[in-house]
């Protein structure tokens, strides 16, 4: 038996956990949740930038908090540090994870093992693949806005092609 319900939109956010441009756009993935609720999906995607030395850590660590079952609010507390994981680095993460009763432990050795490396570099490679340059990118309904310049306008953006999207057909 099919389902005939339609998947829901999906927002891709290509991401950086140290950029002070990601921590701002995290207004609007709280814009976009309170309008919209679960009848969206926003993905968080990495992309995590060479200026940023702490970012590709970040990014696996936000891969050890999806598995322990608290990947947004890791991601929404990571960026709301963002000036302070430039100075601290990877004691921060692991800082952080201990704050949202994360196993700091398991974090620890997530990060020197490498085990969610993969699912960071096949979202680089993706982004990448699609034309991100910056952070934060969004990708809805394949129609790649970049915020790394400008974030004015982006959310409105963002509705109009979600709204479209969620628009009946016929």
């Amino acid at each position: 038996m099919s389902d005939s319900t339609p998947a829901s939109p999906v927002v891709d956010l290509w991401c950086e956990l140290e950029c002070p441009d990601c921590h701002r756009a995290l207004t609007d993935v709280h814009a976009l949740r309170a309008r919209y609720g679960d009848r969206i999906e926003i993905r968080l995607r990495h992309f995590p930038l060479e200026k940023h030395k702490h970012a590709y850590a970040a990014a696996q660590a936000a891969e050890e908090a999806a598995v322990q079952g608290k990947d947004w609010a890791y991601i929404e507390a990571v960026l709301g540090r963002t000036a302070e994981l430039s100075r601290a680095g990877e004691p921060l993460l692991l800082e952080v994870a201990g704050e949202l009763g994360l196993d700091v432990e398991e974090f620890d050795t997530a990060l020197i093992d490498g085990r969610h490396m993969l699912i960071v570099d096949a979202d680089q490679a993706e982004g990448k693949a699609i034309g991100v340059t910056g952070t934060p990118t969004y990708v809805v309904g394949g129609e790649r806005l970049d915020g790394g310049k400008s974030q004015d306008g982006l959310r409105e953006r963002i509705e109009s092609l979600i709204d479209g999207l969620l628009a009946p057909q016929g």
